[in-house]
Parts: structure tokens; sequence; C-alpha cells
């Protein structure tokens, strides 16, 4: 897997410490990451984003023995906030656009810029966020020449095939306000004169929609150049399934299972277990996995393809849909009464690999797994997923316990879904912190960092922890709680919580538990 050297956007300082001398860097590779959703890194501007403050913190994790970066789904999101509900698959969040990027491309003086007021440091108010830079790109634009523009011929050639029906979805329904199934029955059915109508009429916005994804991709492309400069790669993620109101959904309602309406006759989720009585109803439109398979794949194939030239590795999340999904009628107001539909399997995973290659996916393995699941995630060869915070509540033979782990695995003490380790330990009962402590041989006075440390010795071939089990941090870090519809997504951390010796420490574990290679203790 190639990860290129090219760089461009506002120079930052490069410290390539320990990056690899050869242009490729193999995958799989004995190596470390950490999990944060650039949305959390510390700034000015109320929310993380990709300008400077990502750059630098590219920089600390290649200084602290780090070759992986994972975020969570880049795309614009909706109510609710969540990565995992995006209006597309294939756009990227506004929101995460950098207000310096826009002044070093001459598009936003400093003053433009300034200093916002009433955006809280460590908490993200979405709301006021999305209204303050909203303003910030709406005078951006009127500065934009797409003919002058850096790299736009290069981005909107490529982008043909998505950005248009995007960008007239958002203009729609940003002018309707509306779930694009409530819109006229022309336009949700996509008839010819009423998309050329809404074309002329909206021009302009679908201008500014556009001028926006050029601003995402270009400072997007500037980062992940930076980071693969710095020996770092981007470990992205994927979901199988894709919010209702969506252009993915709106473009191809072929694919989908859906009413005439534009209505889903079924929704996805999870059935009952231990976490929840009555299942998670996840309200995610079901795809036609037959109409897919006649077209040879060819959105999904796109969607990977596209997704694969923004990251280096990709997670892609709820794995075992391919081979069963939990299926709910979409009058149901639960997942109870739900039933297990075949996906697409294996078949869908060669086609995928004969148009793109061997494609560096991690699956996420979580949940209820049936043999059938291990036997595809095995067949495939992809590495599952271990996560320390499941290991204790059993006997000895836990497959989330490390000695009883493949090498090929990513594990992880925590993911976004999980409480932090901190928050998780405090919760448990005598008797599983008394496990936990005999496991990792500590006296539990930091239990945190001893099972950082026990991830790390593992023989999982990747181990990642999320910033805020780095930073050692409680319950009110996390990022998400599932099955929740507010409140979640708006953890940042600030700067000043950084502690140089803690990251010095991180690089220690990472070189002697041999996860910088080459590097020598």
């Amino acid at each position: 897997m190639a990860w290129s050297r090219q760089r461009e956007y506002p120079q930052q300082v490069s410290t390539q410490r320990d990056a690899p001398d050869s242009e490729e860097l193999p995958w799989p590779q004995r190596s470390a990451g950490v999990l944060l959703h650039p949305s959390s890194l510390p700034g000015r501007f109320g929310i993380g984003d990709i300008g400077p403050e990502a750059h630098r913190f590219a920089e600390l994790l290649s200084r602290s023995g780090q070759r992986l970066w994972q975020v969570m789904p880049l795309g614009p999101t909706g109510p609710g906030n969540s990565p995992y509900a995006a209006r597309s698959s294939f756009a990227g969040s506004p929101l995460l656009i950098s207000p310096e990027g826009l002044v070093a491309d001459g598009l936003a003086d400093a003053g433009d810029v300034g200093e916002p007021t009433g955006l809280p440091e460590g908490r993200i108010d979405f709301e006021a966020v999305a209204r303050w830079k909203e303003g910030l790109f709406r005078r951006a634009f009127g500065r934009f020449d797409r003919r002058r523009a850096p790299g736009a011929e290069e981005f909107f050639e490529g982008s043909a095939g998505w950005l248009p029906d995007y960008a007239l979805y958002m203009a729609i329904r940003n002018h309707d306000r509306r779930a694009w199934s409530d819109w006229t029955r022309e336009l949700a059915a996509r008839e010819p004169r009423a998309l050329a109508d809404a074309r002329q009429r909206l021009k302009d916005e679908i201008a500014f929609q556009e001028f926006l994804q050029w601003a995402f991709w270009r400072q997007w492309r500037s980062l992940k150049a930076h980071c693969n400069g710095l020996g770092l790669g981007i470990f992205g993620d994927i979901p199988i399934f894709v919010a209702l109101d969506s252009a993915d959904v709106w473009a191809n309602q072929r694919i989908f299972r859906l009413t005439e309406g534009g209505l889903p006759e079924v929704v996805t989720g999870v059935p009952p277990d231990a976490f929840a009585a009555t299942g998670q109803r996840w309200g995610n439109p079901h795809y036609r996995w037959d109409v897919l398979r006649d077209e040879g794949y060819g959105w999904w194939i796109e969607r990977l393809r596209h997704t694969l030239e923004m990251v280096d590795l990709l997670r892609i999340d709820h794995f075992r849909g391919f081979e069963a999904a939990w299926e709910v009628p979409a009058h149901e107001e639960t997942a109870m009464n739900g039933s297990w539909v075949a996906g697409p399997g294996r078949n869908f995973f060669d086609r995928a690999g004969e148009a793109l290659g061997r494609l560096p996916i991690v699956v996420e393995d979580l949940g209820i797994i049936t043999r059938k699941v291990r036997a595809l995630r095995d067949e495939l060869g992809y590495p599952g997923m271990k996560v320390l915070q499941f290991a204790f509540g059993d006997d000895a033979r836990n497959p989330y316990l490390p000695h009883n782990y493949p090498a090929n695995c990513v594990v992880y003490t925590g993911t976004h879904d999980n409480d932090t380790t901190a928050g998780w330990y405090a919760a448990l009962g005598a008797s599983e912190q008394d496990r936990v402590r005999r496991y990792v041989a500590s006296d539990g006075s930091d239990i945190v960092s001893d099972l950082i440390r026990v991830a790390y010795s593992s023989v999982a071939e990747i181990a990642v922890v999320p910033m805020q089990d780095v930073l050692l941090l409680g319950s009110e870090a996390r990022m998400n709680v599932p099955g929740e519809g507010e409140g979640n997504w708006g953890w940042r951390f600030r700067a000043g919580q950084l502690d140089q010796g803690r990251m010095a420490w991180l690089r220690d574990l990472a070189v002697t538990y041999g996860r910088l290679p080459g590097v020598a203790r």
C-alpha cells in the first residue's frame, strides 16, 4: 500500500522522526495508533477541524511512536450529529473545514476569522458552530473563483460521479427543510424535468455546496499528505448502512428496499441482547443486495474506492451484516420483531477485490458473531477487533483476553461506543475489578495505563487507544452512548491536557513492544 509523500497547503513544521525510508509502508505491520475524530481536536472555533491543529496532532502522534491515526466517518452529519448517519457517503463534513485554511487560500481575512464568541472550548455546540461557520463559508464563497482555485479541475472532474447529486440534494434540502421523502412527488422520484428546474432555480446554492466540498477535499488531501510524510497512516471508518435522509438513498433508490413514496419497507438494527432488552432499531434502510449484485456492486465499489483515496486503512462497521443483517418491518417501534436476512457474503468482497485489488480492511466483528460470520472473516483474511473492556466478564476462555488473540487482529482498550477505560473500571463491581487487577498484575492505582500496556504487549498486529485513555479521562469524556439520540459526539480535548511525559511514555511502549519497526530502545 503506497502512502504518498506529496505536501500541499499551509506549511507546517515537519518532524519526520522515525519515518520509514521506503515509499511503501507494508500493511499489516506491528504498530500502534490513537483513535480521535478531528472534531475532538482543540482550537478556538468551537469544533476541531482539519487545519493547523490537525497537522500539529499528526506530528505529536509521530513523535509519540504512533503509526496510525484512527478517525470516524468524515461525512456531513444530520440530526443527532452522528458521523455514522451522514448526508452522504462521499462528501466531507463542512464543519471540519478549517477557517485558517480558508485564510491561507486567500478566501478569508484574519479579521473574518477573528475570535468567535459564545463557542465553548471543551464541548461542541453543533448548532452554534454551524451558524458561525456558515456565515464565514458564504463570505469565502463570494471570493471563490472555480477557474483559478488550486486543484479545482482535478477535484470536480474526479467527483463527477457523486458531487452533482449531493450538491443538488443539499440545495433542495436547505431550501425545503424537509427529508427528501417529503419533497414533491416529482423531486422525490427524480423526474428529469423537476431536477432540471431545481438545478436552475437553486444554481447558486448548488455552487456553494460544491465549493464546500472542494474546500474540504483540499484541506483533507493536505492533511493526509502530511500524515503520510510523517510515516503516519489514516485509519478510516465506513458504516455498512447509510442514513435514509441522504443523497446516497435519494440518488440510488433502486438499490434500497423502499416503498414508492420513498419510505423504507424494512429497517436495520440488532436484536435484543444483554445491553438492550428491545434491541436497537437503527432506522437505516436495507439494501436490495440482488439488485446490487446484478449491477456488479457498482455503487458499493465506488464508495470503497472513494473512501480508500481518503484513508490508508479502513474499518468496516457492522461487518456481520454482509453475512446476515437483522431486518425489522419499518412499522415496528422496536427491534424485537425482526429476523436475520442473508447478505451478499464473499461474492461482494470478491467482486470488490477484482475491481480494487487487495483491500486494506479491518472488520468490526463485535456483538452477535456466529460461526458463519467468523468463517467469512477468516476466509477473506481480514483482521477483526478485540476490545479489552469486553474481556473480564467470564472465564479464561473469553476471546477478548489477550492470551486468546490471533496475531491478525486489532486490539482496543475501548472504542467510540464504550465508556472511557477509567469510567468503565470505576463502574465495575468489586469482583470484576479484582479480575482485571489480577490479569494485569496491578494494584489498580493506574489501571488505564496498565491496560494500555497489556494492549501494546499483546500479539495483536495493531493496538489502538482512544485519546481519552491516553489522557486518563473519566466518563465525562465519553464520545457516544449507543441508543441515546442526543448529547453524543461532542467531546473535545484541550491542548493543556497533553502531558509531554505521557506522550514520551507512549512512545517508549511502542519501542519496547516492537510497534515502532526499526527503532531500537
